[in-house]
């Protein structure tokens, strides 16, 4: 049997990000046979523009991305909420790999949003705009796969969420969803 690999991209670039600590839970609740990376490099890829995307001239950063998006066979997107809606970065992200349009690494690709923040809201404006902008760049976002994690700075303040059990479930079945979708896809 093949290995799944999933590719998580996390909206926030700060290191103690509990987003990011939420993908490290993620990743852990993998079951045999499925891989999840966390990528590195979301702050180092330049704001998408046109004039960038041209073949050949395409930076360095971008094309590591959409390479990475291309291997994986379906993507967890981690998003905070940042003043109502999801960080520049992951939309970025979602422009790059949407390129060119009807044919980018995103196209097609089972993806699981996660949302996270402090407000008890649960980032769930964040996460519907990431939802809106990866189905308008070619996405499948696994909606049953979804997940919204609320207060955050309390829940998460002095434990790790892969030390949170109820975390570590939902995490889990997140993570158990969009393998199957990927493994639908495959099979199709």
């Amino acid at each position: 049997m093949s290995q799944t690999r999933l590719l998580a991209l996390v909206g926030s670039l700060r290191a103690a990000s509990i987003n990011r600590r939420l993908a490290e839970a993620a990743a852990q609740t993998a079951p045999e046979g499925v891989e999840i990376t966390l990528y590195e490099g979301l702050g180092d890829i330049p704001f998408y523009n046109e004039d960038l995307d041209v073949e050949g001239q395409v930076p360095a950063a971008a094309v590591a991305l959409r390479a990475a998006v291309t291997a994986a066979d379906g993507l967890l997107l981690l998003t905070p909420e940042y003043n109502g809606t999801l960080p520049a970065v992951l939309k970025n992200a979602i422009d790059w790999a949407s390129r060119p349009y009807g044919a980018g690494s995103l196209k097609g690709k089972p993806t699981a949003v996660v949302s996270a923040s402090i407000s008890s809201n649960a980032a769930k404006w964040s996460h519907g705009d990431a939802v809106k902008a990866l189905g308008v760049a070619g996405a499948t976002v696994v909606e049953e796969a979804s997940l919204h994690f609320g207060t955050i700075g309390q829940r998460f303040v002095e434990t790790h969420p892969s030390d949170d059990a109820e975390a570590l479930t939902q995490l889990a079945a997140s993570v158990r969803l969009l393998v199957e979708s990927v493994k639908a896809k495959s099979n199709a």
